[in-house]
């Protein structure tokens, strides 16, 4: 079977459907109208689904082949969109103010579309299953912990996960991937810190919780810096300060948040107990008092080594060999992928959609994003070909 060829035969119908999610994005758990569209498409295909997590999608393929292996992978593509203002000048912008498909998850839900409607109509060629996972909210809350709680890992039991996202640093026709930490661990901090307020003429009277805040903030970043293996990536950053309501008044209390970025559970662990030890110890040394809160935010994603060995040797097929880049360093940022991955092997991997030619070169999250929609089918195919060659193999 030439899924490539396949995928370009629909690449029409592709295009139509980005640019309909494109005009019509909706933000994290509020994705009716793109839950409702896909439930429609995969009626309409003959492939059953289950509705999860609120506004998620679980459909399911159940190959005929008939030779008793009986695997399981599952392909996976987010739904939701931003609260960005898109600024592109074409007539598929956004139709909805001030919401966004600034990310590619139009693009994502588009690509497990297409490749649920080739391998449905080629599901003689594999036994076992494929599951199609449709996440909600993966920009806010990560609703692939919310689909993995409601079972979609199980009956039948999913042995492996594949998953993509499109890549504006990357020409279109080309991927990139890693082994091992592809993304990093998030962890949201606030820091509440309590003083004793009074007139600025005299400060001795009182417990400067401003002072305080930004021996703290600069405390911080020795965590980083001295005492986290400098092999090891992290990032300890302080992103809002809030205190005070005039220039001649010490308040009493100053709110600090932000976040920690770490690539290994150890370093997480680590970082999150030197935050809180260095907050008390500053505090408890200058009198005052702290309310510390930590929210455990995304893991890491892990990239399956098998896995990634399998996903090369499919998408050679697809794309070439020379057009298969390698990822040299995790990225800081997050990705909700990462709860499927720590609860089953997975590969995960990054599609080309920029195109210099054409002026897609903007950021992800930006109000200018774009993608090169030639990379539709690609994806397409390579994920076909993913789900074939790993149901098929002894």
């Amino acid at each position: 079977m030439n899924f490539k060829e396949e995928a370009i035969s629909i690449k029409d119908e592709l295009v139509s459907i980005r640019r309909r999610l494109h005009e019509h994005p909706e933000l994290g758990m509020e994705e009716y109208e793109t839950s409702k569209f896909i439930k429609e498409f995969l009626k309409n295909e003959g492939i059953e689904f289950t509705e999860v997590a609120k506004t998620g999608v679980c459909g399911i393929i159940r190959g005929t082949k008939g030779d008793n292996l009986d695997k399981t992978i599952a392909l996976r593509g987010d739904i939701d969109g931003l609260p960005i203002l898109d600024k592109k000048n074409c007539y598929y912008s956004s139709k909805i103010e001030d919401k966004m498909h600034a990310c590619g998850h139009d693009g994502h839900t588009t690509i497990l579309l297409g490749a649920a409607k080739i391998l449905n109509k080629n599901k003689h060629l594999f036994s076992g299953n494929v599951k199609l996972l449709f996440e909600p909210a993966e920009e806010t809350v990560g609703g692939a912990r919310f689909m993995i709680k409601e079972g979609v890992l199980e009956n039948p039991r999913v042995d492996c996960v594949c998953g993509l996202h499109v890549e504006e640093t990357l020409e279109c026709g080309t991927i990139m991937i890693k082994e091992g930490v592809v993304n990093a661990a998030s962890d949201q901090f606030t820091i509440k810190i309590n003083g004793s307020g009074g007139h600025g003429a005299y400060p001795h009277t009182t417990v400067d919780p401003i002072v305080i805040a930004s021996h703290i903030v600069l405390a911080l970043q020795t965590i980083v810096s001295r005492e986290i293996n400098t092999s090891n990536p992290a990032v300890i950053t302080v992103g809002s300060i809030h205190g005070g309501t005039a220039q001649n008044i010490i308040p009493a209390e100053v709110t600090i948040s932000g976040i920690i970025r770490t690539m290994s559970k150890g370093d997480r662990g680590f970082a999150k107990e030197r935050l809180i030890e260095i907050v008390e110890g500053i505090c408890k040394s200058s009198r005052a008092t702290a309310d510390i809160k930590i929210e455990e935010s995304y893991p890491n994603l892990y990239n399956d080594e098998e896995m990634v060995s399998l996903f090369k040797n499919s998408a050679e097929k697809i794309l070439g060999k020379d057009n298969i880049l390698v990822q040299k360093h995790p990225k800081m940022g997050v990705e909700s992928f990462a709860y499927f991955a720590n609860e089953r092997p997975a590969v995960f991997y990054f599609l080309g959609s920029g195109n210099k030619e054409k002026n897609i070169i903007y950021p992800a999250h930006s109000s200018l994003f774009d993608i090169d929609e030639e990379c539709l089918p690609l994806g397409v195919a390579m994920q076909c070909q993913m789900a074939v060659e790993y149901l098929t193999r002894r």
